[in-house]
């Protein structure tokens, strides 16, 4: 027990002296504990709300403020049109879309069923399901306060009020294949390439080989690039055959273009391999590059919206978010598969995400010296 001890005391001399490693080891369960506390909630709240009152009536308006004042669901416009309605699920600025067709209120007076439409994006299987729940359940609720109303001033029984009928756009079926595939390739895509431009440089200067490349008349952004392309390579390899296994065993549909997907996803991987590559220049050993890569895919995959709606999440992490490429990528992915969405559709994801590609690789190659120390 002698030697054990002796070769445990030297184990914490050499993680009291690693000034990369025990910080990690220390800091990443915290700051993963407070992104699970805080950031990741299945609840659904906030959700984005359109409405198309074509009614215009004290009735509808008054069904429309229940709606809004709940914590639940924001009402972000209104639709002048039935028409416009698609647009606002089309375009992702609302999650579902209320419409109240002429004689909403004349129904409701003359003891009949007032028929409420609502459209639902159903391209999220499990917000669209409780979205159902939770408007069902309010405009239930208000359908009975009007009733009561109406019945104690008409000293009339009790009729049905509001029906609501749900139209699911999308995904009719819920299925949550549809939703989980196009999010699942993005994640395993993003996550391979990190990982393995992570260990890129890491490898070379712990096999001793970082000394050879340096002599090499290559700069730094061609030795950068020289490392990328290979794994480009590979990344798309992978992307065709995620997509093979879904056209087989899930079929989750692509209602969009391929050659748009593909386009978006060399964008994509491009990024993942710029964090890749800017974790290496600040990690001396592959052990370290391991911590630090799992230390951002871990907010990464959690604050994406891969798993929970960024709307639930905290203002601050809504804004952290901004900086995650998966973010943007998720969103065109999904819109792509789903939707159909074409380039103009997406424009407003791929800019953002354009931007962060260049930044974080123009960040690794500043950062990596052609140098030992």
């Amino acid at each position: 027990m002698q030697r054990v001890m002796e070769m445990v005391r030297k184990e914490f001399r050499q993680l009291r002296r690693d000034r990369q490693m025990l910080p990690f080891m220390l800091g990443v369960p915290v700051v993963q504990l407070i992104v699970f506390g805080f950031a990741t909630s299945t609840d659904v709240k906030h959700l984005r709300v359109a409405v198309c009152d074509l009614d215009r009536t004290a009735s509808s308006r008054e069904i429309v403020r229940e709606i809004g004042a709940s914590e639940y669901f924001d009402i972000v416009g209104y639709a002048p049109r039935h028409g416009d309605a698609r647009l606002w699920l089309d375009e992702g600025r609302a999650s579902l879309v209320i419409v109240m067709r002429p004689g909403f209120e004349r129904d409701l007076k003359r003891g009949r069923t007032a028929r409420l439409q609502v459209l639902l994006d159903g391209s999220d299987a499990n917000t669209a399901t409780i979205a159902m729940a939770y408007l069902s359940r309010h405009v239930a609720a208000k359908s009975e306060s009007i009733l009561v109303e109406r019945r104690t001033a008409l000293r009339a029984p009790a009729r049905p009020g509001v029906a609501v009928e749900t139209r699911v756009w999308y995904n009719p079926l819920l299925s949550s294949s549809a939703f989980m595939v196009p999010g699942a390739m993005c994640v395993i895509v993003g996550m391979t390439a990190t990982i393995a431009t992570a260990l890129a440089i890491v490898r070379e200067r712990e096999i001793g080989t970082i000394e050879q490349l340096i002599v090499t008349p290559l700069r730094s952004w061609e030795l950068m690039l020289g490392k990328t392309l290979p794994y480009l390579a590979v990344g798309y390899v992978n992307v065709i055959a995620i997509l093979i296994a879904n056209a087989l065993l899930f079929g989750a549909p692509l209602r969009g273009s391929l050659a748009l997907l593909l386009a978006v996803t060399g964008l994509f991987i491009a990024s993942s391999l710029a964090v890749g590559l800017l974790i290496s220049t600040v990690s001396r050993t592959q052990q370290q590059a391991m911590l630090t890569a799992f230390f951002f895919l871990m907010p990464n995959f959690l604050l994406s919206g891969f798993m929970f709606p960024i709307e639930n999440m905290p203002q601050v992490f809504q804004w952290f978010t901004l900086m995650l490429p998966l973010r943007y990528f998720l969103v065109i992915v999904r819109g792509i598969f789903l939707k159909g969405s074409g380039p103009l559709d997406i424009a407003d994801q791929v800019w953002p995400l354009a931007l962060l590609t260049a930044a974080i690789m123009t960040l690794a190659v500043r950062r990596f010296h052609k140098r030992l120390d």
